[in-house]
């Protein structure tokens, strides 16, 4: 009697390791980056996909007017994911304006839990960036600076504070003047 009711615990045992497993597994699925992916998103994935892949989530609509709005200034339509909680996840920008067949454009990432393999991630240091992935151009503006990262189709920003240079100034920068605990302050994955 003894010796069953040890194999059965086992068994419950085993079971509830492997389901944890798979649960873990999936939910990191969820926040996983990669050059085609962001969570369950790819370039194949239409505006009108995004409520079914966001069921659990809130989605708010900031619709363009098109060529007959009278708003000049937003030239993008922008889906923002949040959380049930309220936290944002993402703001999604379609290839085509009020199209909900539209496939994406650009994902923005605003929860340090989405991840490459390669350690970006929002809020992670240039260091770690710099370490584990090629960067193929630095762009300066006048408040920031834009790593490309060409292996990723990644757009990663750095504030010119972080990096002890005065805002409103057009200074060229190089990988070299970039200190490594600069952190990334936006992340865009861009789905060409």
């Amino acid at each position: 009697m003894i010796k069953r009711m040890r194999k059965n615990s086992y068994k419950l045992i085993s079971f509830c390791v492997i389901t944890l497993f798979f649960i873990q597994c999936n939910s990191n699925n969820k926040f996983a980056v990669s050059k085609e992916k962001v969570g369950k998103l790819t370039p194949k994935t239409t505006i009108d996909q995004l409520e079914h892949i966001f069921k659990n989530d809130s989605i708010v609509k900031n619709l363009s007017e098109g060529s007959t709005g009278d708003n000049y200034f937003q030239d993008d339509d922008e889906y923002l994911v949040y959380e049930k909680g309220g936290k944002h996840l993402l703001t999604i920008v379609p290839k085509e304006q009020l199209d909900s067949t539209s496939t994406i454009k650009s994902i923005q990432i605003f929860d340090k839990r989405f991840k490459t393999k390669s350690a970006i991630s929002l809020g992670a240091s240039f260091e770690e960036v710099n370490l584990n992935n090629t960067i193929t151009n630095v762009e300066t503006s006048l408040s920031s600076a834009t790593l490309f990262i060409d292996d990723l189709n990644v757009t990663l920003t750095l504030d010119k504070e972080d990096l002890g240079l005065k805002n409103e100034s057009s200074q060229k920068i190089n990988l070299e003047q970039i200190p490594g605990l600069a952190k990334v302050k936006s992340f865009i994955v861009w789905f060409n």
